[in-house]
């Protein structure tokens, strides 16, 4: 479920980026709208459940059972401040400029909010590279099978109400 959701966040960052380069091109009209739409609704509600998900369960697994690993521990602590700055940077700097496009008060993208979503997707993709290369691969080493299936049912039913 966990890698589900890092394919839905590259699909929201690559529709982030396809409306940036469709202002350029075509200019704002409804499609962009909708885009700017999509995006909102993937990281006002997905995105938060997905740090949420870890944060309930990879993270507490791997604290708990990769103690005396320094590197495990410091990567850990990482990940969680990644998810705190990612929340203060997606409110209100990026979800703000999307906001404003959504709602037709705004045309375009400022500079100043073009280099805000470099940032943002920038973070995104270092934070999920070392959830995909180190963290997941550490947690399914140390969490077995039955526990990764009652993960799995926690994650999916927190979803449905």
């Amino acid at each position: 479920m966990l890698d589900a959701c890092h394919d839905r966040v590259r699909l929201s960052l690559k529709l982030l980026a396809d409306l940036r380069r469709y202002l350029g091109e075509k200019g704002c009209d409804d499609s962009a709208r909708q885009a700017a739409r999509d995006v909102l609704r993937y990281f006002d509600v997905a995105a938060p459940l997905h740090h949420e998900d870890e944060e309930l369960h990879i993270f507490p697994a791997l604290k708990m059972r990769c103690a005396g690993d320094a590197r495990i521990q410091s990567l850990v602590r990482q990940l969680e401040q990644d998810h705190e700055e990612m929340h203060q940077f997606w409110n209100p700097v990026v979800r703000e400029a999307l906001l404003a496009l959504a709602d037709g008060s705004q045309s375009g993208f400022t500079p100043g909010q073009e280099a805000s979503f470099d940032v943002f997707e920038q973070r995104y993709a270092r934070h999920m590279q070392l959830e995909d290369e180190i963290a997941y691969p550490q947690a399914r080493a140390v969490v077995d099978e039955r526990e990764q299936q009652a993960m799995g049912r926690e994650m999916a039913a927190r979803r449905r109400g």
